[in-house]
């Protein structure tokens, strides 16, 4: 009992000295200590209280939408603040970003290096996301392309045909060609060729053109054309072989000769070889064996001659050990027809008038052949073109077949009734064969040579612009153009 008086008592006394401590006007009274204030002090908080601090304070808003408590003085709502790290800087960023949407401060401005025309990036990477692509991109994209490309393959059938017909050619020609006939005496303004390269309507009267005048083609760049060096290499010093005269051909074998039949009488003498045989014949049978031939003619007679059938049958053997086989004989053969052409291979063109005769098709192919010369033969009525490639020394032998050898000037008839008035006369004419052009090229462009039968001049010309040679076409029929027909 006297325990639970003192503790009473002593639960007054701090009542009593807490009530002393408290303000009135800041506190009211010990009811508004808080529960956990009171068990700090050891005071026990009513149960009603307690009840009443769970429940939420009632949020009262004035007339201006501000949070005010019951005594109407404003209330500052505590804001959250993040704790975790990745939402703190999730915040950060959102300030920073919306720093950098406000207008710059007027001391940013004043700065000598700030410049307000570059735009501000953030230093962050920018998140990648999906980019989808419009649909029907690729297909506008595949129809441009395969529109192109029959634009191209049409240009390219459109100046195929025109290089094959010479219209490019005569195109070129027509924009520098003058426009119109002068009269005797009469000065033009511009001259035809410069009429293509001034603009229309320059006046050149009074006076030269300003510089500010741009004419077609005129820059002040200078054009400098590839250096191409020729097939044929010139700096190479040629060397020419030594050649002797008959004279001293027959000095030089007479002192091989000597120098041999010296070295055999010195092997004789030192005892190396046994001495020869005494050369006897029968016209010298007498002379060379002397009392022998008197004693028994007719056994030294046999002997003699054995000894020449001997010496016949050695020197055909040896001539025989000498000679070439039919392969070795063909390949010398075409070794010595065969030219080095790694420097240059020569071209001659040749035109003829009439190229019917089986005869004369036998003898160019078989001569071509022979001399392994490579080309082609176009044969198109009464214009013929032979081109062949080859070395300096089978064309000189082919000129002289196609010029002088091969009877050209043989009257021809032409029997098929192709004549003009219809009366089923021959018409004769007279053939003839000519050199169109010669020189040379680097490299070979035919094979073997092969007769083309060609009926109109385009497909003559696609022949041989298979091998990029129908320039030698154009050259024969320019020429035939220009000769007058007999």
């Amino acid at each position: 009992m006297n325990g639970a008086i003192e503790k009473a008592r002593k639960a007054a006394e701090l009542q009593a000295r807490i009530q002393a401590q408290l303000k009135p006007g800041l506190i009211g009274s010990a009811s508004t200590v808080g529960p956990a204030n009171l068990h700090a002090l050891g005071i026990a908080a009513p149960k009603a209280e307690l009840k009443d601090r769970t429940k939420p304070a009632p949020l009262i808003l004035d007339e201006q939408g501000r949070t005010v408590d019951a005594g109407g003085k404003e209330i500052e709502l505590t804001h959250r603040t993040p704790t975790l790290k990745a939402n703190i800087r999730a915040v950060k960023r959102e300030q920073f970003k919306q720093q950098l949407k406000e207008k710059p401060s007027e001391d940013v401005e004043s700065n000598t290096y700030f410049d307000p025309r570059v735009s501000i990036t953030p230093a962050q990477q920018q998140k990648r996301s999906f980019n989808f692509h419009e649909k029907g991109k690729f297909e506008r994209i595949a129809q441009r392309l395969r529109t192109k490309a029959q634009l191209e393959k049409l240009q390219a059938e459109i100046s195929q045909a025109a290089r094959k017909t010479g219209i490019h050619t005569s195109t070129k020609l027509a924009l520098i060609t003058p426009k119109k006939e002068l009269k005797d005496g009469e000065i033009p303004e511009t001259e035809w060729w410069d009429s293509y390269i001034i603009p229309n309507g320059l006046g050149l009267k009074g006076g030269t053109a300003s510089k500010k005048d741009e004419f077609f083609g005129v820059t002040s760049l200078v054009e400098h054309p590839a250096q191409l060096s020729p097939p044929v290499d010139s700096d190479t010093p040629v060397t020419l072989g030594v050649y002797l005269t008959k004279k001293e051909q027959k000095k030089l074998r007479r002192q091989t000769r000597r120098e041999a039949q010296k070295e055999l009488q010195e092997k004789v003498r030192l005892g190396l070889v046994p001495p020869p045989e005494p050369r006897a014949r029968i016209s010298n049978l007498a002379r060379v064996l002397g009392a022998e031939a008197v004693q028994e003619p007719t056994k030294v007679e046999a002997r003699v001659r054995a000894q020449v059938a001997k010496r016949q049958k050695a020197h055909e053997e040896a001539n025989a050990a000498r000679n070439l086989t039919a392969e070795q004989r063909k390949a010398k053969k075409v070794k010595k027809l065969k030219e080095d052409v790694s420097q240059g291979v020569h071209i001659a063109v040749y035109r003829v008038r009439n190229l019917s005769s089986p005869a004369k098709r036998f003898k160019i192919e078989a001569n071509a052949g022979q001399l392994h010369l490579t080309g082609a033969v176009v044969l198109h009525k009464d214009l013929n073109v032979v081109v062949l490639e080859g070395g300096p020394k089978a064309q000189k032998k082919f000129k002289r077949l196609m010029l002088h050898r091969i009877k050209w000037d043989e009257r021809t008839s032409n029997t098929k009734g192709e004549d003009n008035d219809g009366s089923g006369q021959s018409v004769k004419k007279t053939n003839k064969c000519s050199l169109v052009w010669e020189g040379t090229a680097k490299d070979r462009s035919f094979g073997q040579v092969k007769l083309k039968q060609c009926p109109t001049e385009k497909v003559a010309r696609e022949h041989l612009g298979q091998r990029r040679a129908e320039q030698y076409g154009d050259l024969a029929l320019g020429e035939a153009a220009l000769e007058p027909r007999a």
